[in-house]
C-alpha cells in the first residue's frame, strides 16, 4: 500500500482520532481510506450520467466571512440554469449555511459542487442527489408512505 502524507489543521486530525474510536475503526488511515473512496464514487455512477437530476448542496461557514456569501452567490448567478432555489440560513453558533436546490445533468450539478468545494473558508459542503425519473408518482392506488 502506498503511503500519502497530506497536510490538515490540527483540529482536523483530533476530529479524525475521535471518529475513528468512536466508530470502529482501526485509525485515521482508515477513515481516509474510506473518505477517498466514497467522494471518488459519489458522481461515478454511470447510470445517471444521462439523466436528469435533482439536487440539494449546502456550504456551511463562518457568519464573519462575507466574502464566501460573495463566491457563493456568484457561483449562484453562473448557474443560474441549474439553480433552481437558494435559501441562507442562520444556524446555531457563528454560522451560516447556504443552500441550493439543483436541477440539472450529473456533469453540470458536478460541476457546481466541484466549485462550492473550492470556496476558501468553507467549513463543510454536502449534497444529496435524487434522480426523479426513479421515483414512482404517486396515486390514490399507490401505497406510498404519504398517501392515506
Amino acid at each position: 500500500m502506498s503511503i500519502v502524507s497530506i497536510s490538515m489543521p490540527e483540529e482536523l486530525v483530533t476530529r479524525l482520532d475521535e471518529f475513528a474510536d468512536d466508530h470502529g475503526y482501526s485509525g485515521r488511515s482508515e477513515v481516509v481510506r474510506q473518505s477517498a473512496r466514497n467522494l471518488l464514487s459519489e458522481f461515478e455512477n454511470e447510470q445517471e450520467e444521462n439523466e436528469e437530476l435533482a439536487s440539494v448542496v449546502i456550504a456551511l461557514f463562518d457568519y464573519g466571512l462575507s466574502h464566501v456569501e460573495q463566491q457563493l452567490m456568484q457561483l449562484r448567478h453562473e448557474h443560474n440554469n441549474l439553480v433552481v432555489s437558494n435559501d441562507h440560513c442562520h444556524t446555531n453558533g457563528p454560522y451560516c449555511m447556504e443552500l441550493f436546490v439543483l436541477d440539472g445533468s450529473m456533469e453540470d450539478i458536478s460541476t457546481f459542487i466541484r466549485k462550492v468545494r473550492a470556496v476558501s473558508d468553507i467549513d463543510s459542503v454536502d449534497h444529496l442527489l435524487v434522480s426523479p425519473d426513479k421515483i414512482p408518482p404517486i396515486t390514490a392506488e399507490s401505497e406510498h408512505p404519504l398517501v392515506g
